[in-house]
């Protein structure tokens, strides 16, 4: 059973909503309130899974009674009921499970009974099960070399383009609170304020609906203008490297192992087959984060007097930084060291010339030392 509590100020109304709420056998009216007062001296030791808010009441309306039940149960679903459309938006961005406009018909009302079925069913029958049979994350999230999400080794299917870029927007600013507007700025760049709130607001639902559908309930939350997405028990690529660098700064020592794994494995750029105009600073900010890993690699083969791999990691981050003269300075120092002219020689011109063709310029005046050296001999 799904308990419910109904909170209106209108006699009529509140047993209208009762009777209606009746004849759906999976739905139980906990309690209906008519007052504030009365909400808040008994609410907050009853046992409900959602609320039916009246957004009009005097004293305190619906959308203050939605955060003050939320922080007494964080997990109860807000379905608001009101003769108004102007409380629309504030609703969605309270991350309410439904707004009905009176007067509401049995149709409009099943619809809403099967929305609250299907975001709470996963987690009123199965959650011990979930945690028994899915010991490893279920949900896996691939970011480089394109943008792909999987449940259960499932693509996950969205609404629309917009959700799916959404959330991989909301995923490159994870645990961190987004402002509203630069959520709209960075996908609605080309929409009308208002209608790109509308937008933003109707694609937040429709994420939070997949979202929860794969178990993953009230992860985005909207508080003081921002929104914000924390996810847990996932796998992302993307987070791995992040991991992998941070424990090297904290620990002192790189888990070689691991990162060998990850440079194997390795895909491509961050969301390489995507086009979002937001997508290009992190994508430099995750290119530099693999350089930073590759050379940490090559710090640990010159310290092991592994020459082999050294070379092969030098090669790797040549292939991923075409026009560094920093790179090609090492890949030429290590052919020096290995007594190897010919492949330093080699390595130069091929260089240059990219480095002219691509970019018309010639590598820089220490390259240009550094294989004067070598020239000559």
């Amino acid at each position: 059973m799904i308990r419910v509590i109904i909170v209106d100020d209108e006699p009529l109304a509140l047993l209208n909503m009762e009777k209606q709420l009746a004849e759906f056998n999976s739905i139980e009216v906990v309690k209906a309130f008519s007052t504030i007062d009365d909400l808040l001296d008994k609410a907050p030791t009853l046992d409900f899974h959602v609320a039916f808010l009246d957004v009009e009441m005097p004293g305190m309306n619906g959308l203050e009674i939605a955060q003050l039940l939320k922080k007494w149960k964080k997990n109860v679903r807000i379905v608001f009921v009101t003769a108004y459309r102007d409380y629309a938006i504030e609703a969605f961005e309270i991350n309410s499970l439904d707004y009905l406009l009176k007067p509401i018909s049995k149709a409009r009302l099943e619809t809403t009974v099967n929305r609250i079925h299907e975001l709470l069913q996963l987690k009123l029958t199965t959650p011990a099960q979930i945690q028994l049979n899915e010991p490893s994350p279920s949900l896996s999230i691939r970011c480089l070399g394109g943008f792909a999400v999987l449940y259960n080794e499932t693509i996950v299917h969205w609404r629309t383009i917009k959700t799916k870029e959404l959330f991989a927007f909301l995923l490159a600013n994870l645990n961190n609170h987004v402002p509203r507007d630069t959520i709209i700025d960075a996908l609605w760049a080309e929409t009308e304020y208002k209608k790109a709130r509308v937008q933003l607001h109707t694609t937040v639902s429709y994420l939070r609906t997949t979202l929860s559908a794969l178990g993953y309930l009230n992860v985005l939350q909207y508080a003081n203008g921002c929104y914000i997405l924390q996810l847990e028990h996932f796998h992302c690529d993307v987070l791995e490297l992040e991991q992998l660098l941070k424990d090297k700064e904290e620990v002192g020592e790189l888990a070689v192992e691991k990162a060998e794994v990850f440079i194997q494995n390795y895909k491509g750029e961050y969301m390489a087959t995507l086009d979002y105009a937001w997508i290009h600073s992190k994508s430099n900010f995750i290119h530099n984060q693999l350089t930073l890993l590759l050379s940490y690699l090559v710090e640990h083969y010159t310290i092991t007097n592994n020459f082999k791999k050294r070379e092969q990691t030098l090669l790797l981050m040549i292939e991923y930084n075409p026009y560094s003269d920093k790179m090609i300075q090492q890949l030429i120092q290590h052919y020096v060291d290995e007594d190897n002219r010919a492949n330093a020689v080699k390595a130069y011109k091929a260089f240059k010339k990219n480095l002219f063709t691509d970019l018309g310029i010639l590598p820089n005046q220490e390259t240009l030392e550094l294989y004067a050296t070598i020239a000559h001999e």
